[in-house]
């Protein structure tokens, strides 16, 4: 039995730019590890899989490498963008998905742009666990929690593109990952950042939507307005721009696709 599967670069306008992330319709047999082990072998930092749903919506569930995780924007923007580029879903209908995170929705703008409506996951100030210092290697200003990362703020932005970071010391931190920002010295852009999260198989995510849902009410406040645009500097990099809504961010983004196939199942 072949199952349809692609990769998608996600929060970019052309090829080998934003994130890549694999989008797989696997029959309804589909088990979690088989999922998994697909992850796996694809070793890209995000595999979304995706079943229909009865109401015309769809289940999603994300993969890293490693394990399976709760939220994920930039492989929600591929999987939206799949659906409406091979004909599953008209453009003009928004895709519904039911998550580990409950119902999240995309819209198709008329450029083509997918915009995610998504929870916020503000970052509450917390002290500096002790060797995070070290092992980003850089002073540290500002630090804090989330529902599962922690959001360090450091003092230049070339600092945040410099870091070089100890990835062991980073992956036995009780967290997701560790998101870094500096306010944006390029025109165009309001924050910086960059997010790894060796924990969950992934040292360095290029484009992290569901780190702009932490990254949004931060820079919000400091800013004090409500949109905003971030500029994850990652060697790929990808800009996401950010609307914040009190409880929900909306995330938009451009997708390309850069290759279909099937996968064999065996």
């Amino acid at each position: 039995m072949a199952i349809p599967i692609c990769v998608v670069d996600a929060f970019a306008t052309k090829a080998f730019q934003g994130n890549p992330a694999a989008v797989c319709f696997p029959s309804a047999e589909a088990s979690a590890p088989w999922m998994q082990a697909v992850a796996g072998e694809l070793a890209l930092s995000e595999t979304a899989f995706l079943l229909p749903r009865d109401d015309g919506s769809w289940a999603l569930r994300w993969f890293t490498p490693t394990r399976e995780v709760d939220l994920c924007g930039h492989a929600t923007l591929a999987a939206a963008h799949v659906l409406w580029e091979t004909g599953r879903l008209a453009p003009s209908l928004p895709a519904r998905f039911l998550t580990r995170s409950g119902w999240l929705h995309a819209l198709r703008s008329d450029d083509g742009s997918v915009q995610l409506d998504f929870p916020a996951r503000p970052a509450m100030p917390c002290d500096v666990p002790g060797g995070l210092a070290d092992a980003i290697g850089a002073d540290i200003r500002w630090c804090g929690r989330s529902l599962e990362d922690l959001l360090v703020e450091l003092p230049h932005p070339s600092v945040v593109r410099g870091l070089a970071p100890d990835l062991g010391a980073l992956a036995a931190l009780p967290v997701r990952g560790v998101i870094v920002t500096a306010a944006s010295d390029a025109a165009g852009h309001d924050f910086v950042s960059r997010f790894f999260a060796p924990a969950v198989g992934v040292p360095e995510d290029p484009v992290t939507g569901s780190a702009h849902c932490t990254l949004g009410p931060f820079w919000a406040a400091r800013l004090g307005r409500a949109s905003l645009r971030g500029l994850q500097a990652s060697r790929r990099g990808g800009t996401v721009v950010v609307e914040c809504q009190g409880e929900r961010i909306l995330l938009a983004g451009a997708a390309v696709t850069t290759w279909r196939g099937e996968w064999i199942a065996r």
